[in-house]
């Protein structure tokens, strides 16, 4: 399961967008700190009052998932269920 969400995080893209995930928009950031050894992802629902944050550590002994306030397996199953909307080419 690690795996699947690490893959889906890796696969997200730094810095501010929107997407969907559960049938919902979201705007969100994705930014890294300490050469991306520290991540952090915070969402809001466009128009809804749903709220995800968590922060990502790479450790030498392993990923550790650390959410803020809510349980791991939302952020889990957020992360894994986003889906980005694709780029707007000008």
């Amino acid at each position: 399961m690690i795996e699947a969400f690490l893959a889906a995080f890796d696969a997200l893209p730094q810095g501010s967008f929107t997407g969907t995930a559960h049938g919902r928009r979201y705007v969100v950031t994705r930014s890294g700190f300490s050469s991306d050894k520290a991540q952090k992802l915070v969402a809001e629902e466009l128009g809804g009052k749903d709220y995800i944050s968590l922060n990502l550590y790479r450790l030498a002994s392993g990923a550790r998932l650390k959410p803020c306030e809510m349980p791991a397996q939302k952020v889990v199953d957020f992360v894994l269920a986003l889906r980005p909307d694709p780029e707007v080419r000008r």
